[in-house]
């Protein structure tokens, strides 16, 4: 529409505190030098707001002016910007994830401004490959939309890439940027035309496989045929800032609009997944040879009150000439706590929480139980604090083996230079390779008082299966536990993470859990205000507040989401995180 010889555009100025859109006028110099042709949906400007000059994005063209508005002009057509589509994508974000469409804007925006857009590339083809579970994945992913691959492991990315390829522009997300880099730089080998990461985003625009991790999501694809996710049950595919998006989530949705197939790659596929498509796995001897040896050591007979951090006999283990990993998964003092007479672990009844004394009562992180300080498995009252943190198992590890031991947190600076290293998770993440990971106390992962505890346990192990390679390289797995029966134990002796799968997807179905409910974690200094405006949705559970948090239930997405967007936001800061990792 126009104002008399005027056209009109609305914007969305690039405010995060702004949540409306504005009409201007295009000004007349623009009708003669041709930047009005120009405008299109998605285009990136400048316009004056509230006295000062903004960046925005054109959301409409050729719109029906407000009756008795006098409009601003545009001041500055920046360059092109996001696709109608990817606009589109980024509105139903906002909404998805409970967060301002601005972020998504951005994160869906050219690096650089360009004044056009790259000429179209041609589609180079890709020869033909085998027929194997990846050609099925995506034949199947054909007929059903997504499909998801049980990988081991150490399996190579290149053939998966390679076979989405083959369908034209694929969109490939991975969690880790130099495993991005590596299949980038070997699909270029193999003449696929590749944009690597966001500051491709020109060679995208124009035509090509975008490589990339999570912010790739939001990559120009004018051509997109394929979407696959690698590792798409690891965390870093998930934002920890808020709006906690998700790239799995991004990238099946990316599919789902544009009507091609997607496949989710995983050694131990997420429940997420599970429920997104059907799985294809290769056959049994292929899974089980491609996880690393695992021992298991039962430290239940080892007395807590004398026993040390190292079971015994995991010496032999530690010394030798091959590299390893030792894994502590935290830096202070445990809560975790043992009967000194039967070694059993104090947990809650159904063994799901690790109770902690408080006031001369074992209470769960929770508060849902509580009990005096008795061993509920032998009735005996004393208990004893299992071991501290990373540091002082250092000392004593340097004891053990004789020799320097490097350190290594989320903190640490330096790569680490000796053969034995001990940290945190982050440690798996700081080296390429090993002979052994040694898991120290694998009971506090599998009992931290978080709902996908178990889950996030399985992922550290393929993690650290990676490093170590298929079972005919030789690597070993340790697991130091009191609870050699757990179902993740089984799972990793047996290489089948679905005996896991089993298990949790009862738990969660049961408990409504993600993806078997919506939750939705609440929480920052305008917490409480924001709770109060949001009164009592219907289908929407409000549990909280629990150390100024609140937690919001429903049975699915839609009730909890369409109450957060028409709440309105407090002035003090708020965090909102749907579908919490952590919760």
């Amino acid at each position: 529409m126009v104002l008399g010889e005027r056209r009109v555009v609305r914007v969305i100025p690039d405010v995060l505190g702004i949540n409306r859109e504005f009409d201007y006028l295009v000004p007349e110099a623009w009708e003669a030098d041709g930047r009005s042709q120009r405008l299109a949906i998605g285009s990136m400007v400048r316009v004056s707001l509230a006295g000062r000059r903004v960046a925005g994005w054109v959301s409409a063209v050729d719109v029906e002016p407000p009756v008795g508005v006098e409009l601003a002009p545009l001041k500055t057509l920046s360059g092109i910007g996001p696709s109608s589509e990817m606009m589109e994508l980024a509105a139903w974000a906002a909404w998805r994830w409970a967060g301002s469409r601005v972020r998504f804007l951005r994160a869906a925006s050219p690096p650089r401004m360009l004044a056009g857009m790259p000429q179209a590339s041609s589609l180079a083809a890709v020869p033909s490959g085998p027929a194997d579970v990846f050609s099925q994945a995506f034949e199947l992913a054909q007929q059903s939309g997504v499909a998801v691959v049980r990988t081991p492991p150490s399996s190579d990315d290149v053939p998966l890439a390679l076979e989405a390829c083959r369908r034209g522009d694929a969109l490939l997300l991975l969690a880790d940027p130099a495993r991005a880099s590596r299949l980038g730089i070997a699909l270029r080998r193999a003449g696929v035309r590749v944009a690597l990461g966001t500051r491709d985003w020109s060679v995208a625009a124009s035509g090509a496989t975008v490589v990339g991790t999570r912010p790739a999501a939001w990559m120009p694809m004018p051509r997109l045929s394929a979407v696959v996710v690698f590792d798409e049950h690891d965390e870093s595919h998930g934002a920890e800032l808020s709006p906690t998006w998700h790239a799995r989530v991004v990238g099946l949705e990316r599919a789902r609009r544009g009507g091609v197939p997607a496949v989710l790659s995983s050694p131990v596929p997420s429940l997420e997944a599970l429920r997104a498509g059907p799985l294809l796995r290769p056959e049994r001897t292929a899974q089980r040879t491609g996880w690393p040896l695992v021992e298991v050591f039962d430290r239940r007979a080892d007395d807590p009150t004398k026993a040390g951090l190292f079971a015994e006999g995991i010496a032999r283990v530690l010394r030798g000439e091959s590299r390893v990993v030792c894994v502590l998964n935290r830096k202070g003092r445990s809560r975790l706590m043992a009967c000194a007479s039967c070694g059993e672990l104090v947990r809650t009844l159904d063994g799901a929480l690790p109770m902690v004394l408080d006031d001369d009562e074992l209470r769960s992180p929770d508060g849902t139980e509580v009990r005096p300080p008795v061993c509920a498995h032998c009735g005996h009252t004393r208990l004893k604090n299992l071991r501290a943190g990373v540091t002082r198992a250092k000392e004593e590890l340097e004891a053990l083996v004789g020799e320097a031991v490097d350190e290594i947190t989320a903190s640490s600076v330096e790569q680490p230079t000796t053969r034995v290293v001990i940290g945190t998770e982050a440690v798996l993440h700081r080296v390429e390779d090993a002979g052994a990971v040694v898991f120290l106390d694998l009971d506090s992962e599998l009992l931290a008082p978080r709902q996908r505890a178990v889950e996030q346990t399985m992922a550290l192990l393929a993690r650290a299966a990676r490093l170590l390679g298929p079972k005919d390289a030789g690597g070993r797995l340790v697991l130091q536990t009191r609870q050699p029966d757990h179902e993740v134990v089984r799972a990793v002796l047996r290489g089948d993470p679905s005996i896991v799968a089993v298990a949790e997807r009862d738990r969660r179905r049961a408990a409504k859990i993600a993806p078997y409910g919506a939750q939705v974690l609440v929480s920052g200094a305008g917490a409480a205000e924001f709770i109060a405006a949001l009164g009592h949705p219907f289908g929407v559970r409000i549990l909280g507040p629990s150390n100024d948090r609140w937690l919001l239930q429903a049975d699915t997405h839609e009730p909890i989401l369409n109450a957060l967007e028409a709440t309105p936001r407090p002035e003090s800061r708020l965090r909102i995180e749907v579908d919490p990792l952590r919760a």
